[in-house]
């Protein structure tokens, strides 16, 4: 999940041991994986990605979630897919997870923020996120994912909870774009503890308005003892 404030946070990033590019024993990454044909569908391309990606940590029996849109669509939200496809592993699995995707033929980056690599599948990005709202991917956070079908794919997925924490601790003063996050609040606030998210990130300025907001608009109840 790409969060364009979190590059410029003044949070600490969690330290990570650099990545190489795997290769296949001989020196060389392994060789590219011949494509399906997809419908010109973006929102589809990003399914497919997500359900190849999903599918190859799985057989690697590699930790994770899904994160990002595509999760929220497996909750149940809006199909309207337009970014990316993102992914929770473990920090210390990263450099595994990058060897599993290369033998598979799929390219590995490491860009200059250092809490996630990317990699391309199907044409579209998918990110590989050990750091979630400036905090590492813990086990707990991947313990708690639910696993659901995404098309035909069953894969760990982010709990609704832990999604919308993470979106909301994401924001920043070079980063609050209420109207991206607010269609997600209102596809999964039935399922969301709305009062674990507000101990966790409530007191912080922007999350703290984004909650008003839904309170205001209905989407959420106001807290207890509220007006």
């Amino acid at each position: 999940m790409t969060h364009k404030g979190e590059d410029t946070a003044p949070a600490r990033r969690p330290d990570v041991t650099e990545l190489r590019v795997a290769t296949n024993g001989q020196g060389r990454p392994g060789a590219p994986v011949p494509e399906p044909d997809l419908p010109h569908d973006r929102s589809q391309a990003i399914l497919e990605a997500a359900k190849q990606i999903g599918a190859l940590l799985k057989r690697a029996g590699h930790s994770f979630a899904l994160a990002g849109s595509v999760a929220v669509y497996a909750h149940g939200g809006s199909r309207y897919l337009q970014h990316d496809a993102d992914f929770c592993v473990l920090p210390d699995d990263a450099e595994a997870v990058a060897a599993t995707l290369t033998e598979a033929g799929l390219p590995v980056r490491t860009p200059p923020e250092d809490w996630l690599l990317k990699t391309t599948c199907h044409g579209q990005n998918v990110d590989i996120i050990f750091a979630l709202a400036h905090q590492p991917v813990g086990k707990d956070l991947l313990d708690r994912a639910h696993v659901l079908p995404v098309d035909s794919v069953l894969m760990p997925v982010l709990a609704p909870t832990d999604l919308i924490r993470s979106l909301l601790s994401a924001f920043s003063e070079h980063y609050c774009d209420f109207g991206a996050v607010l269609p997600v609040a209102r596809a999964v606030r039935e399922k969301v503890d709305w009062d674990e998210v507000r101990a966790g990130c409530g007191d912080q300025p922007m999350p703290a308005a984004f909650l008003f907001l839904l309170e205001r608009l209905n989407v959420i109840d106001p807290q207890e003892g509220q007006p």
